[in-house]
């Protein structure tokens, strides 16, 4: 694979020679060890695909009613736009640094560096609370304390994520599959209820549609497309695994357009069938399984144990993604360090090609996001959760005007997948991401994300200039 540096940046020569040869390592691992298209593509969905969905599906609704689709359907539209950018830089220039490699080549390291480390940040608060809701729910099954199985649960994928990387892609395929199947199984139940063809069942109710379509007006309808808006984010994690596959340009293609088109059926479809079954004023944030509407939905088909059958599925749902952010963290930090953005240790890989080094770092932030949800001191844990809110924002901006500013470069580089529309559909894309971070200005509920965010990327653009490793 070939290496490609930011643009302004080269670290000295032996961490370069140490660099590539670690790279190498990951990037350049023998075929019969590397990520198949269908460990990208469930990749990709199991980390877009979480417990959110399960639980905090109610949220939009209740917000902007049934009109939620249409929010859904416009969000989706503008991220598989950002996605297929990303994946057209992705199939052309493989790299275990993704989006953050492509905005160093556009606007310098510190575009590299703050990405980098602005992904990896989010990516350690989520995981932190993902641990955290999974070791609740376990506990309570098992009356044992929630720091046990928070322990057995890191440890565990600590050593899923030390082996060759083809045993983590097999492990999150399986993983995935059980979401994914649940949701599909879940929509063909709902259609079959709504139809009126399930044993017992009186059909859809269709007043709980059409009376609440706009229930809160338009700004209702501005603060649903805020909540769902980020229901997306997680797809990004299929160009980071791509470099690591057998066909990198050929696999990303294949895994974005797939991965695209299927979480607009599963959002959509899942939201359509809540919608038609459940009356608005049951539809809501759940904060446990039994008020989910899933749940909800199941119990009208009469499925015993929906309670408890939802409980498992958001354990897996939240472990998955665990699963699948320390693969994408670790692989961040050590792409930063082959261009002196982290620290040259952070090269060092273990004999299965993993790079355990980074591993540990992730293992032990995710840790310390825990305590400090434990700690919860007053003020610091809101102002890191509202950054984390809007940092998919900023890294789809860097996207998009990092395939603005590359794009004729690609010219004369062989792309699997071309993003439809340039130069006209990317600076929409970038109109309507702007347009997002209005409304969140003018949002009171969302106007501490992006002081948050803008205070982090700020921060981190000022460690870009001073913490450089030489």
């Amino acid at each position: 694979m070939t290496k490609h540096l930011p643009a302004g940046s080269a670290p000295a020569n032996s961490a370069s020679a140490n660099s590539a040869s670690a790279h190498a390592s990951l990037a350049d691992t023998p075929a019969p060890s590397r990520l198949k298209t269908r460990h990208l593509t469930m990749m990709g969905l199991g980390s877009a695909v979480g417990a959110g969905l399960f639980l905090g599906v109610g949220v939009g609704i209740q917000a902007a009613g049934t009109s939620i689709l249409l929010a859904y359907a416009l969000a989706g539209v503008i991220i598989a736009l950002v996605m297929a950018m990303l994946g057209e830089l992705a199939a052309a220039r493989p790299s275990l640094g993704s989006f953050s490699t492509y905005a160093g080549q556009a606007f310098g390291n510190w575009a590299h560096f703050t990405l980098g480390w602005l992904y990896w940040f989010m990516l350690i608060m989520v995981m932190g609370s993902e641990i955290t809701g999974a070791s609740a729910i376990v506990s309570a099954w098992l009356g044992i304390d929630p720091w046990i199985p928070a322990l057995v649960a890191v440890s565990f994928f600590a050593v899923v994520n030390m082996a060759a990387v083809r045993g983590f892609g097999e492990f999150e395929f399986w993983f995935s599959l059980i979401k994914v199947s649940v949701i599909i199984a879940f929509i063909v139940i709902g259609t079959l209820l709504a139809a009126g063809w399930w044993p017992g069942a009186t059909g859809a109710v269709s007043a709980n549609f059409t009376q609440n379509f706009l229930p809160h007006g338009i700004p209702g309808f501005a603060a649903g497309l805020l909540a769902v808006a980020f229901a997306f984010g997680g797809i990004e994690l299929v160009t980071i695994a791509a470099a690591e596959s057998e066909d990198p340009a050929h696999n990303v293609a294949t895994a974005v357009r797939a991965v695209i088109v299927r979480i607009l059926v599963f959002y959509v479809g899942s939201v359509a069938v809540i919608s038609l079954l459940l009356p608005f004023d049951a539809i809501r944030d759940a904060d446990v399984a039994a008020d989910s509407p899933f749940t909800l939905v199941l119990q009208q088909a009469n499925l015993p144990g929906a309670v408890g059958f939802m409980e498992a599925i958001i354990v897996v749902a939240l472990l998955s993604s665990f699963n699948a952010q320390i693969y994408a963290t670790s692989r961040l930090v050590h792409n930063l360090a082959t261009t002196g953005n982290a620290h040259r240790g952070f090269l060092r890989t273990s004999a299965t090609g993993s790079p355990s080094a980074a591993v540990i770092l992730s293992m032990l932030c995710a840790f310390g996001s825990v305590g400090l949800q434990y700690w919860n001191p007053p003020g610091l844990l809101t102002f890191l959760f509202n950054a984390v809110g809007g940092c998919l924002l900023v890294i789809w901006l860097f996207i998009v005007c990092s395939y603005i500013k590359l794009r004729p470069q690609l010219e004369g580089e062989n792309s699997a997948l071309r993003a439809p529309g340039y130069p006209v559909v990317p600076w929409l894309v970038l109109l309507a991401l702007v347009g997002l971070i209005v409304l969140m200005v003018f949002d009171a509920s969302a106007r501490g994300q992006v002081l948050a965010v803008l205070v982090l990327t700020t921060a981190l653009v000022v460690a870009s200039k001073v913490f450089r490793v030489k």
